[in-house]
């Protein structure tokens, strides 16, 4: 009896300090023992792994946004249908990089880009579906069919902000609801 309570009095403190060491360590950014990348702060250039649904099936993308372009007050008053409502809000176009990663091709249009937000100075700001079509640099996710293992788009989303916003954020979710942010400078 008396080497059991000796044996569990030693046992306790080791596996607390093991538990703790264990949840312990600068992590962040790190691969998952599954080899994905934990959600968070993406730097600039860095890719995100996620799954998004695409119709019946889950497909994997590699995802990283590559930068915002910002509009002027102008393009705003043709984007919206009251000007006046939008006054002071301008457009910040995410371009997003996303490369196909399952064994399946894609056969339908894209969905993946759902997902993408535009942060500005902490508060989400308003999509505007559509505006991005035939933006430069900016691919048109209703024309893309067949998407093949190994093929990368870059798909654009358009948000209004306000004209003087500094940070912008952006932000994409995979289906499990893991979030990833690349952060920009509000650069005009």
């Amino acid at each position: 009896m008396l080497y059991r309570k000796t044996a569990l009095r030693v046992a306790a403190p080791v596996a607390v300090l093991a538990l703790a060491l264990t949840a312990c360590g600068g992590d962040e950014g790190k691969k998952e023992a599954t080899g994905k990348a934990k959600p968070g702060a993406r730097a600039t250039g860095e890719s995100a792994t996620g799954e998004s649904k695409e119709g019946l099936v889950s497909a994997t993308y590699d995802v990283t946004a590559q930068k915002v372009e910002l509009g002027t007050e102008a393009e705003t008053a043709k984007m919206v249908s009251d000007p006046k409502a939008a006054k002071g809000l301008i457009p910040a176009v995410a371009h997003v990089k996303y490369t196909y990663k399952s064994a399946t091709a894609l056969a339908q249009s894209p969905r993946v880009s759902y997902s993408t937000r535009i942060w500005a100075d902490g508060r989400r700001g308003t999509l505007i579906v559509g505006a991005a079509d035939g933006k430069q640099g900016c691919e048109n996710p209703r024309s893309i069919k067949g998407w093949k293992k190994g093929e990368s788009h870059v798909l654009c989303e358009t948000y209004l902000v306000p004209e003087d916003t500094k940070k912008l954020e952006v932000h994409w979710s995979d289906q499990a609801g893991e979030a990833f942010v690349w952060k920009f400078a509000a650069d005009k």
